[in-house]
């Protein structure tokens, strides 16, 4: 960093975000036509692949390097009961990736997708957000950072997913932070009473501990967010500031998201959210940030399992631009 403050270079990017090729989608809007497919007959099939167009300059569009990135992280907060596994299991997640057998590893196989899962130091958990930040400033921004790094060697796609036990109680304090709220606002009811319990009243001692820090969303972050929220915050924002197409799948790409969009509206723009599972906390947050999930499959698996599904439908909307395009021009 050259600036003073850690956080500073990142408000500077946040601050001048590259815009979309408008002659590009707008190219690929007068290929559909050509092609006979006027008055949006393909639906949002159409609407991915201006969007894809858009945000890589070409029209029609390609995939050929699509990346899911996985970021796990643990958090502290966990020991105040919040969740039914032990923290371990985070670890046991990214072994499980890093052994070809989870769910994300066979969808990848599926669509041809590039797969990397990022251990961001689980052996040291972040600070408990009920009694303290949960990264200082310089820690979060090198997380950050990190996110940003982990886009290098080239992608034209970004799936991003989660891993990280209790991180949803951090993602409903993150949302309480920006939206406003108390922990039951956000709070996901778990058949374990007590569980929901645990979880409220964890997420209400995070907010009054940070309280007006929170009006800040890169301080929210650091304060009551989480490695794996900083490091997705960061390569949402490297892939901006490369123009590549990103999809959100899970709670915590979500959150991330929601920081994002807090410090510029208009930092979202390149994303498409993956899916939703059946929770109304999230379904709530994508409808106020104006994101429509790709799939409606009830998903509610970490992983980035729902992200590499929707790169699927992406895929096969840039290769029907791409076909099309082809079929206009013999």
């Amino acid at each position: 960093m050259t600036s003073a403050l850690p956080f500073d270079d990142f408000r500077a990017l946040l601050a001048t975000l590259p815009d979309p090729d408008e002659t590009a989608a707008a190219r690929m809007r007068t290929l559909f036509a050509k092609a006979g497919a006027p008055n949006r007959s393909l639906g949002r099939v159409e609407d991915i692949a201006v969007w894809l167009a858009a945000w890589s300059g070409r029209a029609p569009p390609a995939i050929n390097r699509p990346l899911v990135a996985v970021f796990a992280g643990n958090h502290g907060v966990v020991r105040h009961g919040i969740s039914a596994q032990p923290m371990q299991a985070t670890a046991e997640a990214v072994e499980l990736c890093a052994a070809g057998g989870a769910a994300v590893n066979q969808v990848c196989i599926a669509s041809d997708l590039g797969l990397k899962v990022f251990d961001l130091a689980l052996h040291l958990p972040t600070g408990d957000i009920s009694e303290e930040a949960a990264l200082d400033e310089r820690g979060c921004a090198a997380t950050m950072a990190f996110g940003m790094e982990a886009l290098a060697g080239g992608t034209d796609l970004v799936c991003l997913g989660d891993l990280g036990v209790g991180n949803e109680t951090v993602a409903a304090a993150l949302f309480a932070a920006i939206f406003g709220g108390s922990g039951a606002d956000w709070v996901e009811p778990d058949s374990d009473a007590g569980l929901t319990e645990h979880r409220v009243r964890a997420v209400d001692a995070a907010l009054a501990l940070h309280g007006v820090h929170l009006k800040d969303p890169l301080e929210a972050l650091r304060r009551v967010g989480g490695r794996e929220f900083a490091a997705l915050a960061g390569a949402i924002l490297a892939a901006r500031m490369e123009k590549i197409p990103v999809l959100l799948g899970g709670h915590a790409a979500l959150a991330a998201a929601v920081v994002l969009h807090a410090a510029n509206p208009s930092a979202l723009d390149h994303c498409r959210l993956a899916g939703l599972p059946d929770r109304t906390g999230p379904a709530r947050v994508a409808a106020r940030l104006g994101l429509m999930p790709l799939l409606d499959l009830s998903i509610d698996h970490h992983g980035g399992v729902d992200a590499a599904l929707a790169a699927g439908l992406v895929k096969a909307a840039a290769l029907v631009g791409s076909g099309m395009a082809a079929a206009v021009k013999r």
